[in-house]
């Protein structure tokens, strides 16, 4: 499966932007479902005071995280909230006192073996920060003696345009990641790591390559600058040059794939105590006037981000949470910053619309040669206009990761990946 992808403008200004801690919100409005999986019950009620790390939701179910309050205050209200992906979860909203209040619960955890190490994990409320939203516990809970782990890819690429969140925590907790992958190697009996970071980010390659000169196991791989590289199957395998087939998570392949901030957030929880209530973010887009990147607390309205970045909501055309390719448009200014977060954009007419209109398929086969799965998103097309589910799972569309490389490359400016996503909900 050799990677080719596609070639986007890099668009990395914020590289160089230090992150500045956003200011405390008078309100945050804390969503139950902020991670793959079954959303969470609230374990708080209208009235009562709560304090930083706090656990406020939890869940019973296997493919579920708990959620904290990120600010200490009184909780105003608990109900529904539709979120941007269109379901429906609960949502706990708390007014803040300004004293951010750390709970007495917040203390390092007791961790002396695998069992416990991923009990912590899942304490923390930890998910995968660059993805989907992969409950962090789960992904490391794997039995080590019938399936082993070799190999730990770190995945650093960061491929998407604007995006820098990623590198700025390799520049300034550097110390966080190395440590965050060592106890990860460690209770999980790990050999070898890779540290991927593509190769338009040669500030982050250095210090990564400084910090681990001693570090034996611990190798930095430049990649090449491609997108969608940071996808999880194009990096394990470009990290190790194994295959990870349709259906197939990375384990099966004996590798295990970590975003970068979740290295560096697992070492600082186990020194700390301190669950995910914090998310860097990039803010970029040409609607803000002073791109930047930001520390928030998790809650925050996207309308305080707007405003710290000088950037005028009238102005803005499309917002969208995550990067150009494959972040989700949002449809109100107030939606609350999440743990998956790692930017926003903001951009005016001029970007945001798409002026030339949509053609008839010209049965070019750019889409074919730009797909990093190698699938054909013009015969899915066929098939799925046919609504011939057969042929759907015979195109292998499983693996289609929605990273839009097949629109992005069409000449006729067909919605070609809406139509892999339609198609993959006929099958399903």
């Amino acid at each position: 499966m050799p990677f080719f992808g596609i070639h986007l403008p890099h668009k990395k200004g914020t590289a160089q932007s230090a992150t500045v801690k956003l200011p405390l919100p008078e309100v945050v409005k804390i969503p139950m479902s902020q991670h793959m999986g079954t959303p969470c019950e609230p374990t708080v009620k209208v009235g009562d005071t709560v304090t930083v790390g706090q656990k406020i939701g939890d869940s019973t179910a296997f493919m579920s995280t708990p959620v904290h309050s990120s600010v200490s205050g009184t909780v105003k209200a608990i109900g529904d909230y539709l979120l941007a992906s269109g379901k429906v979860c609960k949502a706990v909203v708390i007014e803040t006192d300004g004293n951010q209040t750390v709970s007495e619960d917040v203390k390092p955890p007791q961790v002396d073996d695998l069992k416990s190490f991923i009990a912590a994990i899942k304490e923390s409320g930890c998910c995968g920060l660059g993805g989907a939203g992969f409950p962090t516990h789960i992904k490391l809970n794997v039995d080590i003696k019938d399936k082993p782990i070799d190999s730990l890819v770190i995945n650093a690429a960061e491929c998407e345009p604007y995006i820098t969140s990623d590198c700025r925590e390799i520049i300034e907790r550097p110390d966080d990641v190395i440590d965050g992958i060592k106890q990860v190697m460690k209770y999980l009996e790990i050999e070898n790591a890779y540290i991927c970071i593509e190769k338009n980010k040669p500030e982050a390659i250095k210090l990564m390559k400084e910090k681990t000169a001693s570090e034996g196991n611990i190798k930095v791989v430049p990649l090449r600058a491609s997108y969608p590289q940071g996808a999880e199957k194009v990096v394990a395998y470009s990290a190790t040059g194994r295959i990870v087939g349709e259906g197939e998570l990375p384990s099966a392949k004996g590798i295990i794939v970590l975003n970068v901030s979740t290295a560096g957030f697992i070492s600082r929880y186990l020194k700390t105590g301190m669950p995910l209530v914090e998310k860097r973010l990039t803010l970029d887009g040409d609607a803000f006037r002073t791109p930047c990147n930001v520390m928030a607390l998790v809650g925050t309205p996207v309308s305080k981000l707007i405003k710290f970045a000088d950037g005028a909501e009238g102005a803005i055309a499309k917002l969208i949470a995550g990067g150009p390719m494959m972040g989700m448009c949002l449809y109100d200014f107030e939606t609350p910053v999440t743990k998956t977060n790692n930017a926003i954009l903001g951009f005016t007419e001029k970007l945001a619309v798409r002026k030339e209109e949509q053609t008839a398929c010209i049965h070019c086969g750019r889409c074919v040669s730009a797909c990093p799965m190698k699938l054909m998103p013009n015969e899915i097309a066929k098939a799925y206009e046919a609504k011939d589910a057969d042929m759907l799972r015979k195109l292998k569309l499983n693996l289609c990761m929605n990273c839009g490389s097949c629109s992005y490359v069409c000449p006729a400016r067909r919605n070609v990946a809406e139509t892999n996503q339609l198609a993959k909900g006929l099958i399903r």
